[in-house]
């Protein structure tokens, strides 16, 4: 069945809301252990997490809003997605990790990242971080905003379905991610600067939180 069917059948029974949500954070959760397993675990494990991918890809298509057919294998979407995620990992290792990355470590990860890319179908990935700014600015006149991508973004950073005594920390994670995004994605999104709070409170806060992740996951190894 495609997305847009099963989209289609839960509008049919009120639920398109609540069908929306539940994809967003079961995608959030996908997403966090592909990338935990292309970047820390062995070739072996990587090349699984990466033929599963590809696999679920094939069956996931639709038509959106406009009545444009969509595929998720499709390699210019694919492109948009990785730029979109290094270019948010780097931003927030330069603010948060325990090192910022110099020119040439920054052009490292670009490069270390395009051969997850390419392996998921990208035909030729940025490999420095000056050809990661081209693709992101090539993009920006195809993105826009929906009414579902607001709600999705507003139940990701302030309704996240966790029970109360994760929601702090998720919270300041959150804030972090938020904090680094692109001030044109902040406008599309509609998630807005918090002023001085976030000057001020954030870049400490993230700071140990991610601190807090580098020690958790060095005291497993």
């Amino acid at each position: 069945m495609s997305v847009a069917n099963t989209l289609e059948g839960a509008a049919d029974n009120g639920g398109l809301a609540w069908l929306m949500r539940r994809v967003a954070w079961g995608r959030l959760q996908r997403t966090s252990t592909f990338l935990a397993t292309t970047t820390f675990g062995t070739a072996a494990d990587a090349q699984d997490a990466v033929d599963h991918v590809r696999r679920v890809h094939t069956y996931v298509t639709g038509i959106d809003a406009e009545g444009v057919p969509y595929r998720a294998d499709d390699p210019h979407l694919l492109l948009w997605v990785h730029a979109a995620e290094a270019d948010s990992f780097l931003r927030c290792h330069q603010r948060y990790g325990a090192v910022p990355l110099d020119a040439a470590e920054c052009d490292g990860y670009v490069a270390d990242a395009a051969r997850i890319a390419q392996a998921l179908g990208v035909p030729d990935p940025p490999r420095t971080q000056a050809e990661l700014d081209s693709v992101l600015d090539a993009y920006r006149p195809e993105l826009r905003a929906t009414p579902e991508s607001r709600e999705v973004a507003r139940f990701l950073v302030w309704h996240p379905p966790l029970p109360p005594l994760a929601r702090g920390p998720y919270a300041l994670l959150a804030a972090t991610a938020v904090a680094e995004l692109p001030p044109w994605a902040r406008r599309l999104l509609r998630l807005p600067r918090r002023g001085a709070i976030e000057t001020v409170l954030v870049p400490p806060v993230g700071r140990g939180v991610v601190g807090t992740v580098r020690w958790a996951m060095a005291a497993r190894r």
